[in-house]
């Protein structure tokens, strides 16, 4: 048995250390963010790296090409918070302005309906990447467009993640993904958190430079 498959059985179900070990690294990713350290790309980016492996050892095709691009966003959101806190300076968060909104709100939309359209497309083919092809879409594109919000340190990706979990706790459920809609929901209290904690420093940071 090869490192990728290895794990343990609780109640009859077989736990990958991959699937688990990157789901923890995935909450660490978000506590990581509400405290504004760098440390948040490199742990998303070991979950994503483990999150991919497991989904490609599972034939789970569409969510390993997700994880696979949140290890790109992760090496560019690393290098873009590196830039923004040189020198020991403070993370330079700030709400997005009305045309970066509406370009996130654009990409969102175009890209769920262009992403959905490929997905029901490849099921007619039999790669039956996803059963339910439209929400799917719209959480893979959100978090996308979420995580490069996030390189950016704009407040609005809280706001992303919010809306990507009303669509992502629900589906889990309705899938049989008890263990993943529990962690979507507590991903949602978290990214409050955060939303609340950005939004009230960004404030402090306009006021500063006012």
């Amino acid at each position: 048995m090869s490192w990728t498959e290895a794990g343990f059985d609780v109640l009859g179900q077989r736990v990958l250390w991959t699937d688990l070990v990157g789901n923890v690294c995935a909450l660490g990713t978000v506590w990581l963010a509400i405290r504004k350290t760098i440390w948040t790309w490199p742990v998303q980016l070991v979950g994503s790296v483990l999150l991919f492996t497991a989904s490609f050892s599972a034939h789970i095709t569409g969510n390993a090409l997700k994880q696979a691009l949140f290890g790109i966003l992760a090496v560019y959101g690393w290098v873009k918070w590196s830039r923004g806190t040189r020198g020991g300076a403070e993370l330079p968060i700030r709400s997005a302005r009305v045309r970066e909104r509406g370009a996130l709100v654009g990409v969102m939309i175009a890209g769920t309906v262009a992403v959905a359209l490929l997905f029901t497309f490849l099921n007619s083919q039999g790669w039956n990447i996803s059963w339910a092809p439209w929400p799917d879409a719209y959480i893979f594109v959100g978090s996308a467009v979420a995580t490069w919000a996030q390189g950016k340190a704009l407040v609005d990706f809280w706001i992303i993640w919010v809306a990507v979990d009303l669509v992502g706790v629900p589906l889990a459920f309705r899938s049989g993904l008890v263990v993943s809609g529990l962690v979507y929901g507590l991903f949602f209290v978290m990214v409050m958190i955060g939303f609340r904690d950005w939004l009230r420093r960004s404030r402090e940071l306009r006021a500063v430079t006012a």
